[in-house]
């Protein structure tokens, strides 16, 4: 068994044939799976997905990129939302410091935002951090010292130094296809030195399917591909880092039914 712990079942390319996307991720054992948000104004038919299928769950919140256009989303917005039972994180929120499609300081406030509704839920964040590693750290550690709260560094290419100190503060660490790329040797480094209960896979599909379908659109069932090269990665058998992940999981999501 594995989970996808992020997809983004709500986005266009999937609209065509959505039951067949879940049912080669059924057929691929993949168990349980996130479809995270990017827009609260856009969030009822996100969770309509989930409602729809048992093994899919959701989150809510404003990806940064779309900071400045949600900027009046509150942290009790977001906690509301939570109330149904198959919202199970907050986010995506965070800093994409490569496009800069929302100013950084709307970034940043709405990034807070989403700690708070994190810590006031006990449901993880789900973090985008890219090219941003210093300012997610100090965030992150400014953010914990007024109280702890769950998270996981999604589709993780940051730094070492990142990736260090968001364990430190009780984090994880999620990797996606581009785990599997000839050029992500530094990647994979950071994948094979992190703690063992504190690592995750994901697709982040449609986006950065990973070998051997690089270049396609990537869906749920690939997941397996980023765990083989994580288990290889790592020196143990994909049972082993199947079970791994997935015990992550549901530890850090605590909210999704266990399988």
């Amino acid at each position: 068994m594995l989970v996808d712990s992020h997809c983004h079942l709500d986005f266009p390319e999937f609209a065509p044939e959505l039951d067949a996307v879940i049912a080669r991720a059924r057929a691929a054992d993949i168990r349980r799976l996130v479809t995270i948000s990017t827009r609260v104004g856009k969030f009822p038919a996100l969770r309509a997905i989930a409602e729809r299928f048992d093994e899919v769950y959701c989150s809510v919140g404003t990806h940064p990129h779309h900071a400045a256009k949600e900027p009046d989303v509150t942290a009790a917005d977001l906690v509301a939302a939570t109330k149904h039972p198959k919202v199970v994180a907050i986010g995506e929120a965070g800093l994409d410091y490569h496009y800069d499609n929302s100013p950084r300081e709307a970034q940043e406030k709405g990034f807070r935002t989403h700690i708070q509704a994190a810590r006031e839920t006990g449901l993880p964040l789900v973090i985008h951090a890219r090219e941003a590693d210093g300012d997610i750290a100090r965030i992150l550690e400014e953010e914990s010292a007024k109280g702890n709260f769950p998270f996981v560094l999604h589709c993780f290419t940051g730094g070492e130094d990142l990736a260090r100190r968001g364990v430190a503060l009780g984090g994880y660490v999620s990797f996606s296809g581009i785990l599997t790329f000839k050029n992500s040797d530094d990647l994979r480094k950071i994948a094979a030195s992190l703690p063992e209960d504190r690592i995750l896979v994901e697709t982040d599909a449609p986006f950065l399917a990973p070998q051997p379908y690089r270049g396609k659109r990537n869906e749920p069932a690939y997941v397996a591909e980023t765990a083989r090269v994580l288990a290889e990665t790592r020196g143990v058998s994909m049972e082993a880092i199947a079970k791994t992940t997935s015990a992550n999981f549901f530890r850090l999501f605590s909210k999704v039914a266990a399988v």
